[in-house]
């Protein structure tokens, strides 16, 4: 784990350094502190406001024990084992099997699964799904997550930026269009694949941790090939809007096809329920 801590921290720099060269390209020393600035800005806003923003984006509705004692006593339960304090839980109504977490902590965090995976999943597969998410809770993914995504969509804005109204380097001269460019296109590219790496790191923890809280890994494997499954062919319609928040679920929501198929924010399913059956032997 604390391998895994060190490659993310290391992946995390990186998006900042990359944020600071743009500023520099933009305006020089003080484009790059003001690049940094907004980026420290950009971060605050999502530390403390994300977890809102994307319940709402999917519609999610908060339920108690009277309107979900199914759901809400698993939770319950597996919070306890994983000790941690009890999340919100929230119900997203839509037909794909997913399910997430968000907050900025384990004192204001959250999780939500769609109607589809209750449908979908036994109990124990369930099980297994939840004690993943409550391990995102734990490890405090939800803000790293928020903040690489954050800042990966700041450095897409701020290369178009650099494109279209140009910029000076460290010198104070001009920088040569052809350089804005490369920066216009590289630099969101590079950002995008340091953010899906730090996703797919965070992926492989949280199922290990959570096959750990369930007690289970057999399960919380058989969940993943189901889901991986129903989830290609049921459309997530806020998620293709938002392809940003694709990699908050269990199993990437997104229709795939194209580029998107090559830029993958989770880890390959199959490599994922392997190293649980490994476990699990």
């Amino acid at each position: 784990m604390i391998g895994n801590w060190l490659k993310t921290s290391i992946l995390m720099a990186g998006i900042m350094a990359l944020f600071g060269a743009i500023g520099m390209l933009i305006g020089g020393k003080g484009g790059m502190l003001l690049a940094l600035l907004f980026g420290g800005g950009m971060n605050f806003f999502a530390y403390w406001f994300s977890d809102k923003m994307v319940l709402r984006m999917y519609h999610a509705r908060e339920v108690d024990e009277a309107s979900s004692p199914y759901l809400y006593a698993m939770v319950k339960e597996l919070a306890t084992r994983a000790e941690l304090p009890m999340p919100k839980v929230y119900l997203i109504d839509e037909a794909q099997p997913n399910a997430f977490a968000t907050g900025r902590n384990p004192e204001h965090a959250a999780v939500a699964a769609t109607s589809g995976i209750l449908k979908l999943l036994s109990e124990r597969e369930l099980r297994g799904v939840m004690a993943h998410e409550l391990t995102h809770v734990k490890h405090r993914d939800i803000l790293i997550s928020t903040i690489s995504a954050t800042l990966a969509g700041a450095i897409s804005a701020l290369a178009n930026f650099a494109m279209f109204f140009g910029g000076r380097n460290g010198n104070g001269r001009s920088v040569n269009p052809l350089v804005g460019l490369l920066v216009m296109i590289l630099a969101p590219l590079a950002a995008s694949l340091i953010q899906m790496a730090i996703s797919r790191a965070r992926e492989f923890e949280a199922d290990r941790g959570g096959a750990e809280i369930c007690g289970d890994p057999l399960a919380l494997a058989s969940a993943l090939g189901k889901i991986d499954a129903y989830a290609r062919g049921i459309p997530l319609a806020t998620a293709d809007a938002h392809p940003e928040t694709a990699q908050m679920m269990i199993i990437s929501p997104l229709s795939g096809g194209g580029l998107r198929g090559l830029f993958s924010t989770h880890p390959a399913t199959g490599e994922r329920v392997a190293r649980l059956q490994a476990m699990a032997r």
